[in-house]
C-alpha cells in the first residue's frame, strides 16, 4: 500500500516549492479517491492489451521484467472470493452484507464478478447413483442465459447436477459496479463468487494543532490500496487535478506530460 501522508505531504512540497497554492485535506481527498480509482480502472484495458502481446510471446518473461505478470500483481489484492446470500423473495443469490450477521463479514464494493462456486452439504434427493453425482462438495457453475437455463432444467437428458450446476443473472446485465441476482439449480447450500472489489477510499484525516495546523491523524487516516509502485503516478495524477483547482495550467501541463511518459515507459 501507499501512506496516504507520504502522498499528501510530497504534493504540498512540490506546490509550495514551485509557489503553485496549497490544497486543502479535502481537496486532497476527492482528488486521491478520483486518481486511485482512475488507476485502478486503467488495470483492465492495459492489462487485456498486454495479455494480447504476452499470447504472442513478445514480452519479457524474465523474472521482474514481465509487464503482464506485474499487472496480474496490480489486481490480484483486489480479487476475493465473496459469500453470496440467499434473497427468498428473489429466489436467488446477492451479496448483501444486510442479511448477514453483524461484523460477521467485511463489506467490499463489488467492481467486477467472475467464477461461481456452489457448494452443496448432500447429494440430490432422487438420486439413484450417489457416486455418478457426488455427495456434496464445491463445483464450478456454469453461467449460462435464461432461455438456456430454461430449456436445461426442463430437460432429464441435460438437467444439471450437484457437479454440473447451471446459473443465470436474475436482474439485469453484468457489468462493472453491478452486483447481479444468481438464479442457480440446484439449489446450493452456499455459494461463493470470485469478484474483483473496489480499493478502499483514501483519507488523509487530521486534528488542529495549538496554532490551528493541520495535524496528521495516522489512526483515523486510510492509506491507499495500491502497490507502492504507484506513488508516483498517485502524486502525478493528484497535481494534475490539483492545478485545476488552483487554476494553474503549467501544472496541468507538466503533470500531463510526465503522467503520458511514465504510462508509455510503463508499457514498453
Amino acid at each position: 500500500m501507499v501512506n496516504v501522508n507520504t502522498v499528501y505531504t510530497t504534493v504540498l512540497q512540490i506546490l509550495n516549492k514551485e509557489q503553485r497554492g496549497y490544497i486543502t485535506p479535502a481537496e486532497f481527498n476527492n482528488l486521491a479517491q478520483q486518481v486511485q480509482l482512475e488507476i485502478f480502472e486503467s488495470y483492465f484495458p492495459d492489462g487485456s492489451q498486454l495479455n494480447r502481446q504476452n499470447q504472442n510471446n513478445t514480452q519479457n518473461d524474465t523474472q521482474y521484467f514481465n509487464i503482464f505478470k506485474n499487472q496480474e500483481e496490480k489486481i490480484s489484492p483486489f480479487v476475493r472470493d465473496l459469500e453470496f446470500s440467499f434473497d427468498t423473495e428473489r429466489d436467488a443469490w446477492n451479496y448483501n452484507v444486510e442479511q448477514f450477521e453483524p461484523n460477521e463479514f467485511q463489506e467490499f464494493v463489488i467492481y467486477w464478478t467472475g467464477e461461481i462456486l456452489s457448494t452443496y452439504n448432500t447429494s440430490l434427493v432422487g438420486n439413484t447413483n450417489p457416486q455418478a453425482f457426488g455427495a456434496g462438495g464445491q463445483f464450478i457453475t456454469q453461467l449460462v442465459t435464461k432461455s438456456d437455463f430454461n430449456k436445461i432444467t426442463r430437460s432429464k437428458l441435460t438437467a444439471p447436477t450437484e457437479k454440473f450446476p447451471i446459473a443465470y443473472v436474475d436482474s439485469g446485465i453484468l457489468q462493472p459496479g453491478y452486483t447481479p441476482f444468481y438464479k442457480i439449480s440446484p439449489l446450493p447450500n452456499k455459494v461463493e463468487v470470485n469478484c474483483v472489489v473496489l480499493p478502499t477510499t483514501p483519507r488523509w484525516s487530521f486534528t488542529s494543532g495549538l496554532q490551528g495546523q493541520y495535524v496528521y491523524s495516522p489512526q483515523s487516516s486510510n492509506d491507499f490500496d495500491l502497490a507502492i509502485s504507484e506513488q508516483t503516478n498517485l502524486i502525478i495524477g493528484i497535481l494534475k487535478y490539483a492545478g485545476v483547482i488552483i487554476n494553474d495550467p503549467t501544472i496541468i501541463d507538466v503533470a500531463a506530460q510526465e503522467a503520458a511518459e511514465v504510462k508509455a515507459n510503463e508499457k514498453s
